[in-house]
């Protein structure tokens, strides 16, 4: 299964009927770059921008109207948009890129497939790497069986995320049950990721869904009753994850203990899964069978962490022998304190906020901090 993590939401701003249309067929049969929408006026490009939050702007150089191409190009870096912006032109008319113009790449017509997506790919690379606000992680928490804590690590996980620093969003991805919805204790008339568009999502209808919890995390819940999670697609999945990457630094999905096509969709669309486990026999071997499983799918090693949760239990399973079932030691581990966290449950609180200084709130602080390292400094250096 291919990842649409790394997609790249593209804005294009052409007025050649058929230019646009060949683009159109090009983009078909990929699912690496997501056609945002044409604009024929250039005008327009400013509001769209703050509207659709895309990745990056194709516009023709030789539009007509009231602004031409290399016009809107100045105007969305005067407007302050750190995008990349590809020109399209023709030979006859060729442009040289410079310092402050804002477009980074040109494509001359008529161009192949091959260099089309070339050269919308190498802007996308260069830019996520030299932009320290390009930052944008998607991170699933799943177990494969229940009862271990997933629902509790995942919310106080996300929490622990925003409190270095990051925006995060945080989505119930137990879209049966609604397990967050329930935690929290969330009217069920509170909107859902159900009340998203089905056809293009922008960033108001987001900011319309998501459930702003007191802890500083935005919520997209789950629909409020089992019989309407049957319609949601996993390709609503894939659009509202793609576009919660470009309005949030940080996304938790807080998964449920099944494997369906929602389920692949999130973990599809995910840098990262964190697996919980106990020290029990019944959840060790479930982790093993679904360890299987990730590796046929084609998920590489790396993909998925283990965090041992509960791991001083007293009659647990030993360490060494934990290590040896799951193939290697646990990435992340977690000690119990039953009394702070079901207290912190049962008023619908993160225990790392009722408890900063508990030894498991610390713990959380560290697994935050540990996944999200090479970026920490990044944020840092950006907010001065």
């Amino acid at each position: 299964m291919g990842s649409p993590s790394s997609q790249i939401r593209l804005l294009l701003v052409e007025d050649v009927s058929q230019v646009a249309q060949y683009i159109r067929n090009l983009l078909n049969a990929q699912d690496q770059v997501k056609l945002l929408d044409v604009l024929t006026d250039g005008r327009k490009v400013i509001d769209q921008i703050r509207e659709l939050r895309p990745d990056m702007l194709m516009v023709d150089a030789l539009l007509q109207g009231k602004l031409n191409g290399l016009e809107v190009a100045e105007r969305v870096r005067q407007a302050g948009f750190d995008l990349p912006i590809i020109a399209l032109t023709v030979p006859q008319k060729p442009i040289k890129v410079g310092p402050g113009m804002g477009i980074v790449k040109v494509l001359s017509m008529p161009f192949s497939g091959f260099d089309f997506m070339n050269a919308l790919q190498a802007a996308s690379a260069e830019h996520r790497a030299s932009s320290p606000d390009a930052l944008s992680r998607v991170f699933s928490v799943f177990a494969a069986k229940g009862g271990v804590g997933k629902t509790t690590v995942a919310f106080n996980l996300a929490v622990s995320v925003a409190q270095l620093g990051f925006r995060v969003a945080l989505v119930d991805g137990s879209l049966q049950f609604a397990d967050l919805r329930t935690l929290l204790r969330v009217p069920e008339s509170a909107p859902s990721i159900l009340q998203l568009p089905t056809d293009r999502i922008a960033e108001s209808d987001l900011q319309e869904v998501m459930w702003r919890d007191p802890s500083g995390i935005d919520i997209l819940l789950a629909p409020p009753r089992i019989e309407m999670a049957e319609m949601v697609t996993s390709r609503d999945i894939e659009k509202a994850l793609s576009l919660l990457r470009r309005v949030y630094h940080v996304v938790i999905i807080d998964t449920p203990s099944t494997v369906n096509d929602a389920v692949l969709a999130f973990f599809d669309s995910s840098d990262g899964v964190i697996q919980i486990v106990t020290p029990d026999s019944t959840t060790l071997h479930n982790t093993r069978v679904m360890g299987q499983t990730f590796q046929a799918i084609g998920y590489p090693l790396e993909k998925i962490r283990f965090l041992m949760n509960r791991a001083d239990s007293l009659g647990g399973i030993d360490p060494k022998t934990v290590a040896v079932q799951l193939g290697r030691v646990p990435d992340f581990q977690l000690v119990s304190d039953g009394r702070l966290v079901v207290e912190a449950n049962n008023q619908g609180i993160p225990f790392v906020l009722a408890d900063p200084a508990a030894v498991i709130s610390q713990g959380m602080a560290r697994i935050a901090a540990a996944l999200l390292a090479p970026s920490v400094p990044m944020v840092a250096a950006a907010r001065r």
